[in-house]
């Protein structure tokens, strides 16, 4: 499944067979591993190689002996994606337990970028810390730190202190917020690089007003999200530059579910994908779905409302990987 190229083309040959062309590692090098067990949509095909890294100096090591011809991606918890049926070729990096520490320093949160935004928001509500917002937000902090997640107003930009990365090369960096390059959904986190723990700032509060508040917020979510079904977060980004009354302007009032509703997708399937009848900007999988389907129902709706509402939809869920033949 390795992509080489040769005399500028890209092929598919197999450049090397056998485990013994990767970096030696004390961590778990998994072969063929199954994507769909490790994303929320249940759909992907096997990774070519899943390398779970001991520990940094583990991760470093690895990368900075990885080929650099070899293809590298690095999933999160898995919640904000689609591997395509083909899955992916190289080498797929998932951090694990070794990653997941959260520490507290005062109005300091120091936290690995395998833990959960949800647990961290709770455990630093016991430590009478706001980082509400990330409770309802799906998946890592590492992927929060790359995407910039937000929610409720606020963004992971608004509380980052800096982040160390292990980067393609294997060295380890850290970055703070003016080389960060924080954007609506995104950041400059070069593609290759793995996020391993972040330094958030928090603003003070009180411990039960901080538990109440995200109570009410996960009751919000569920009554107004498919939060027991199969689904991979907010499939599009809300269109920048639209207000709700149509004015111009960097702003994201004008919501991608309205879009989608008001193209008449609100349960329309394809396949075993489904729009959500309870909130339209998240698909579902029925039972049976596969990627192929997932990226047809999206890229149906994104036709039609470009050619009935002149707006193009861009992909939040990000999609990676090999179409099968």
């Amino acid at each position: 499944m390795i992509r080489k190229k040769v005399d500028g083309a890209s092929t598919m040959n197999r450049i090397r067979t056998q485990e013994e062309w990767l970096p030696s590692r004390r961590g778990k090098l998994s072969k063929g591993r199954l994507m769909s067990e490790l994303t929320w949509l249940r759909v992907g095909g096997p990774a070519e190689w899943l390398f779970q890294p001991a520990d940094e100096k583990d991760l470093s090591e690895f990368l900075s002996g990885l080929d650099r011809e070899i293809p590298l991606f690095v999933v999160g918890a898995g919640t904000n994606l689609i591997v395509r049926d083909g899955g992916i070729s190289g080498v797929v990096v998932r951090l694990g337990r070794p990653f997941s520490k959260i520490e507290f320093d005062g109005c300091r949160a120091e936290i690995g970028a395998a833990a959960l935004g949800s647990r961290v928001a709770v455990e630093a509500a016991e430590n009478g810390l706001d980082l509400t917002f990330l409770r309802t937000i799906p998946g890592t902090v590492g992927g929060a730190v790359r995407m910039n997640a937000g929610c409720y107003g606020t963004y992971l930009a608004d509380v980052f202190e800096e982040a160390t990365i292990v980067a393609r090369s294997g060295e380890i960096v850290r970055i703070n917020k003016d080389n960060e390059g924080f954007a609506y959904r995104s950041s400059l986190i070069p593609d290759g690089s793995v996020v391993v723990s972040a330094v958030l700032k928090c603003l003070r509060g009180q411990r039960d007003e901080l538990l109440k508040k995200m109570s009410a917020q996960v009751d919000k979510r569920n009554a107004t999200q498919p939060t027991k079904a199969g689904t991979a977060g907010s499939t599009f980004r809300n269109p920048s530059g639209f207000s709700s009354t149509g004015l111009p302007g960097e702003t994201h009032e004008l919501k991608a579910w309205k879009l989608i509703d008001d193209g008449g997708f609100r349960g329309a399937t394809v396949g075993g994908a489904q729009v959500s009848s309870l909130h339209p900007n998240f698909l579902l999988n029925l039972g049976g779905a596969t990627a192929t389907d997932f990226e047809a129902l999206g890229e149906k709706i994104r036709e039609k409302v470009l050619e009935e509402q002149g707006i193009s939809l861009e992909w939040e869920v990000v999609r990676v990987g090999e179409y099968c033949s």
